[in-house]
């Protein structure tokens, strides 16, 4: 059984001087959920390469087994180093694709060809698609016979409140619940930091960084995998 994980490329928080990226917890909690399972990981981005890890990901307080796993882990972190141009990679190799968040994907991975694409040939092969927190922006501009593939469906994505409450409301390039609803997705939230996993079909979405591991679980039960 094989899962893509796509990251983003993106390192700038808008005009702030700040840094975003992917988030830690989001990468690794997945990717050692999918490992533990004996699933085959390859990892992608729209640029290749070494993707921009958030600075704020990296902060005592948001470590996690999972995090400090990793941390511990240098083949984990050389193939995370070497991630492959999303241009290589193709959706008729894999069963799943996960998209871990962190803000950049509200910059890359929602506007990025490549990847509206292959996510579009994931879901017309039949493949689920799964993405955590801001990683569903990766959506935005995703089509299926001309319809957003949102449209109808349940969904869910970092909140208004949660994106508030992280002070950063004003800096992103759109809200993501409201781009999620503008697109005709039934967005659905549970409580703010607090794990929420929403499945429609082939699509399934984690709220926050607290959601990626049972985002994760979500998916391999959908490829009828059994979590460890």
């Amino acid at each position: 059984m094989k899962i893509l994980m796509v990251l983003t490329s993106h390192d700038r928080l808008a005009n702030t001087g700040d840094k975003t990226g992917f988030w830690l917890e989001e990468f690794a909690a997945p990717y050692y959920t999918f490992k533990d399972a004996g699933i085959d990981i390859t990892l992608a981005s729209p640029a290749g390469g070494q993707p921009p890890l958030d600075p704020k990901s990296d902060q005592p307080q948001a470590q996690s087994e999972f995090t400090e796993r990793f941390k511990a882990d240098s083949a984990a972190q050389e193939q995370l180093a070497n991630t492959k141009p999303l241009t290589e990679v193709d959706a008729t190799d894999f069963d799943a694709v996960f998209y871990p968040g962190g803000h950049g994907p509200l910059w890359d991975l929602s506007v990025s060809l490549n990847s509206i694409a292959l996510i579009e040939n994931f879901v017309t092969q039949d493949k689920p698609v799964a993405f955590v927190c801001h990683s569903p922006a990766a959506l935005k501009n995703v089509k299926v016979n001309g319809e957003y593939l949102v449209k109808g469906k349940k969904v869910t994505g970092f909140s208004n409140t949660e994106e508030v409450a992280v002070g950063l409301a004003d800096v992103v390039p759109f809200m993501l619940e409201d781009a999620l609803k503008e697109n005709g997705g039934q967005y659905e939230k549970g409580a703010d930091w607090q794990s929420y996993v929403v499945e429609d079909g082939l699509l399934i979405t984690g709220q926050n960084p607290a959601s990626s591991e049972d985002t994760a679980k979500t998916l391999l039960n959908k490829l009828g995998v059994k979590a460890k």
